[in-house]
């Protein structure tokens, strides 16, 4: 009997280690806010871990042309993991959309961005916050914002530019720049603006902010991987994204 409970134990023991994995995933700079929430209940309800890295989509993008042991990547447009794909260095079929972005000009200040951000034509401010066009795609969504608006060549000169979405939140939170071009997510608890003022920036005024996520060479076929990419999908995981200022 002792025997046949040991033999059971072990068992027991081997299918939990199997079924236990780690996944590297890239998470793209602005959406650190909601990952920081999904991952303990994913983890907590699956068993598997996640190692978490934020930063900028270019950014991750060269790593993984690198060899960077990423095995999935939640981007923050849909043009890199796309362009992974045709590299093989995505799993091709793995491509979905996971949230939709919002851009929004905010300021830590109550009064200094108005609701139609008319604050941008009238000037009065020294320095203006944006990601780096080149690698954040809520940069490049600025950029493309204030050439609709007919401001690019008058406001270029106030440009203080972050590397990524985080490093541009902390300019404006920092006050280094009165006000500045972020992701809504970045602003947003309990469904209103946390603090400050800000001038949540219309659809029309640039290219959807559709950020895809897509399982890396290195993931294909894991099973903690495939369980990540499911619960990203869920209906309740959804609603989570939704609440921090994303559409689904």
């Amino acid at each position: 009997m002792d025997k046949l409970l040991a033999v059971i134990v072990a068992c027991c023991s081997l299918c939990l280690s199997a079924r236990a994995a780690e996944v590297s995933v890239a998470v793209a700079a602005n959406f650190s806010a909601p990952m920081k929430v999904i991952a303990p209940t994913f983890e907590r309800e699956t068993g598997h871990k996640l190692l978490l890295s934020f930063g900028s989509t270019g950014n991750f993008y060269a790593q993984i042309k690198n060899g960077a042991p990423y095995q999935v990547l939640l981007a923050a447009d849909d043009e890199t993991p796309i362009q992974l794909e045709s590299e093989a260095l995505g799993v091709r079929g793995s491509r979905f959309t996971y949230a939709v972005g919002t851009l929004v000009l905010w300021s830590k200040r109550a009064d200094r961005v108005d609701a139609k951000g008319e604050v941008l034509r009238n000037g009065s401010f020294q320095r203006l916050a944006i990601a780096n066009p080149k690698l954040a795609p809520y940069g490049a969504a600025a950029v493309q914002t204030m050439t609709q608006l007919g401001l690019l060549k008058e406001l270029q000169p106030k440009w203080v530019q972050g590397e990524n979405i985080a490093q541009t939140y902390q300019f404006i939170a920092t006050e280094n720049a009165e006000l500045g071009f972020v992701a809504l997510s970045q602003v947003m608890a309990e469904g209103k603006i946390s603090q400050g003022s800000a001038w949540v920036v219309p659809a029309s005024l640039h290219s959807p902010i559709r950020q895809d996520a897509i399982v890396l060479a290195r993931g294909d076929n894991q099973p903690a991987v495939l369980a990540l990419m499911r619960y990203l999908r869920s209906d309740r995981t959804q609603a989570l994204i939704r609440s921090f200022g994303y559409a689904v």
